[in-house]
């Protein structure tokens, strides 16, 4: 997964996860756990059109 590599938080998760003992695939599966629950969060309750930028000018 991208994040892994360049999303800070991210990669602090990876390395205490690592240090638990966790292997590589094992990291990943809880990443995409995680993920999916952002996702299924921003489904739910998408962001106010306020706090969404207008691109339409660009």
């Amino acid at each position: 997964m991208v994040r892994m590599r360049w999303h800070e938080p991210t990669k602090t998760y990876v390395a205490r996860r690592t240090a638990q003992g966790l292997s590589k695939r094992e990291i990943i599966r809880c990443l995409k756990r995680y993920v999916a629950r952002e996702i299924y969060h921003l489904i739910r309750k998408p962001p106010s059109t306020s706090e969404v930028p207008d691109v339409s000018t660009a």
